[in-house]
């Protein structure tokens, strides 16, 4: 789901720019997430809200409009996807005293296993572009916001629905890429069909698919692991281009995936001896429950 991102910014921006794409995707997301949100009777606390607008700003505003922008200025996708690749290292260097995530070392080992095999799928596009030191700077200023946001929202913790926290951020979302737009001039979108298919492909795929998965994943895992599957998306994202595109992978991309899966597994594999301390305080948990309802 997050690789359906980069499959749909290619469909959109063939027709119209950047900005409009990600203005018109936050509008539709708004409009059926607040209409879902005012079915269930939700309404945000307005305590939590702000700080709901906040992670939107960092993990979408900024993360996004840095990446596509850098993007758009010259940055190889690819190097792009690279530097995206390093956002799970800055979590889980901050998760140890910020969160108290502490990494073992077959997880920080893992870690640099992920970058090297993100470079490895990437590396036939490493170089290619002829972007100045701005661009560079916009995606790596992209992927430290993505990365603060989920500190912040696993430090937060805010006692709210998911639902309700999707729905903010995308309205800040919305409010902000519009904004955009209209200064560059790019408000009115295209009549193309092919447009309007690719709003609905990153809306329901990247945004309550790709989007909402990371926060589900980040309330109930943490912010290392969540990250860490964000190096599957190097290999995914190339697989689906071919797939879709006929954009011909580079010779080191197959064995570039299969250290991005190693990675993955080395950060994510749980212990045994960790594994039965879990489930002997979750069932300590239920009997303690048990014993104060009776």
């Amino acid at each position: 789901m997050w690789s359906s991102g980069f499959i749909g910014a290619e469909l959109g921006t063939r027709f119209a720019p950047a900005d409009t794409l990600l203005g018109w995707r936050y509008v539709v997301a708004t409009v059926l997430l607040g209409g879902w949100t005012a079915a269930r009777g939700m309404r945000p606390d307005r305590h939590t809200w702000p700080r709901l607008a906040l992670l939107g700003v960092l993990c979408q505003c900024l993360y996004l409009g840095g990446v596509v922008t850098g993007v758009g200025m010259g940055v190889p996708p690819g190097t792009a996807a690279l530097v995206a690749a390093l956002q799970p290292l800055v979590v889980a260097v901050g998760s140890g005293p910020l969160l108290g995530e502490e990494t073992s070392s077959r997880q920080r080992v893992g870690l640099a296993l992920g970058v090297l095999g993100v470079a490895l799928v990437v590396s036939s596009d490493l170089g290619a572009g002829s972007a100045g030191l701005l661009a560079y700077s916009l995606v790596v200023g992209g992927m430290l916001a993505l990365s603060a946001g989920t500190l912040l929202e696993r430090r937060m913790r805010l006692p709210v629905p998911l639902l309700e926290s999707l729905t903010v951020q995308t309205v800040t979302a919305a409010v902000f890429f519009l904004g955009v737009a209209a200064v560059s001039g790019h408000l009115a979108p295209p009549a193309a069909p092919g447009f309007w298919w690719s709003v609905a492909w990153v809306v329901g795929l990247s945004t309550f698919g790709g989007y909402g998965s990371y926060l589900l994943v980040l309330r109930r895992s943490g912010a290392t692991r969540v990250s860490t599957l964000l190096f599957l998306t190097p290999p995914v994202t190339a697989l689906w281009a071919f797939l879709m595109f006929g954009t011909r992978p580079g010779l080191l991309a197959l064995p570039g995936a299969a250290v991005c899966a190693l990675a993955v597994w080395l950060v994510l594999r749980q212990r045994p001896d960790a594994s039965r301390s879990r489930r002997k305080t979750a069932s300590s948990g239920d009997g303690s429950h048990a014993r104060a309802a009776r």
